[in-house]
Order: C-alpha cells, then structure tokens, then sequence
C-alpha cells in the first residue's frame, strides 16, 4: 500500500489538497483563530511522511504541481487592488509611509536579535528578508550569503503567524482603520497574511495585496544596507 502510494504521480498534491480540507473544516467547526489550515495541513503532512517513512523528494515530486498555482494566485491579488485603486491614490502617502515603516521595523528587529543572540553573519542575514514572498526572499538570502533552506522556512512561519495573530493584534491594539491593518498585515506577512487580510475585509485586502509587491522591493534594498550594519 505505501508503494502504491509513494508511485501515484499525484500523491503529494492528493494528500496537500486532502490535509488543507481537513484544516478548512477544522476552522469552520471551531472558529479559532489559532486552527489555521495552513498549519494544519503541514502538521499533518509531516506526520504522514514520518509515519510512512516517505522522503520528501517523492512527496515533492506529485506536490510540485500545486506550486505551479501560485504564480497565478499570486497575480490574482491584483484584482482587490485594482477594485480599490481610487481609495489608494486618496491615500497614498500615508500607504508608502506605512509600508516603509514596516520595512524597517522588519530590518531594525533583524538586527537587535543578530546582537542580542550573537549570529554570526550568515545566520543575520538569514533572517532579514523573513517578511518578504518566498520566491523575492530565497534570492535575498542566497546573494548575502545566507542559509536560504533556513530563509524559506522563516519567511512561512512568519505568514502563518501573520495569518492567525493579525485579528487579534487588530483587536488588542484597537486598529480600526482598514488601510492601516492592510497596510501592516501585507508589509509583516506576505501573502499568507493578506489571505487573511482579504477574509478581514475589502480594502484589507487590496491594501496588503500591494504592500506585498512594495516591502518586497524595499526590503531587497534594506537587506542590502542593513547586511553591512553587523
């Protein structure tokens, strides 16, 4: 039976789409913040490679095909932003500046941990593009010379908890503002956070959806700078 399901080229991609459906469930029966499906589904994935005794190159090998979605779903993110265009030319100078505040908080907190904790160099700048989308992050990380297998997994653990803390973040610190929220949930967590974003409201949504693209292009020149700062 594991050989039967190790050899089906759509294993990986099977048991994902059936993991994320049991979070998805999860959520909807227990309406916690903290069940988010992402986790679940990669807590439960791990432990069906371990049980199995599966190697993750042959899980990859059917899951890759899920990760070719991403682009497109990565681009569908425009759609909120162009719906909500108007609103953010009204407001654009309070969004850069948002959006540039977070950048730099992002750098600033690399940094003071770097010192705190004594990373040597490469384990620094592992972390400093911990904000950004993979795909931007993994090129940061690679060309200053850090551990970019590390980076990958920074940079998810920071989207889920962007995706289950933002609300209640929101919530504590009395944010009501919607482009403030959107603004701090994308420049924080990327696009596991503006999925979240998006389930908060509209203009979250379109608001995170560009500080997605921005941080990730402030943050490359940040990474940049702050690198030779430790």
């Amino acid at each position: 039976m594991n050989d039967f399901l190790t050899d089906s080229v759509f294993f990986g991609a099977i048991a994902s789409l059936a993991f994320y459906e049991i979070g998805l469930l999860l959520k909807k029966k227990l309406k916690k913040g903290w069940v988010n499906p992402l986790l679940i589904s990669i807590v439960l994935t791990i432990g069906l490679l371990l049980a199995g005794h599966i190697d993750y190159a042959t899980y990859y090998e059917g899951a890759k095909y899920i990760s070719y979605l991403l682009t497109p779903a990565t681009v569908c993110l425009a759609i909120p932003l162009y719906e909500q265009f108007e609103l953010l030319k009204k407001h654009h100078v309070a969004v850069l500046a948002g959006i540039v505040s977070g950048v730099l908080t992002s750098a600033v907190i690399v940094l003071l941990f770097a010192i705190c904790f004594r990373f040597s160099h490469a384990e620094y700048v592992t972390f400093l593009p911990k904000s950004i989308t993979t795909a931007i992050g993994m090129g940061v990380s690679e060309q200053l010379g850090g551990y970019v297998p590390i980076t990958v997994v920074v940079i998810i653990v920071t989207g889920i908890m962007g995706n289950v803390l933002a609300e209640p973040l929101c919530k504590l610190f009395r944010i009501h503002e919607p482009i403030a929220r959107g603004v701090a949930i994308g420049s924080a967590s990327h696009a596991l956070g503006t999925a979240k974003a998006i389930e908060m409201g509209e203009v979250e949504g379109a608001m995170s959806s560009l500080s997605i693209a921005v941080a990730g292009i402030l943050t490359v020149v940040a990474s940049l700078i702050f690198a030779q700062l430790y």
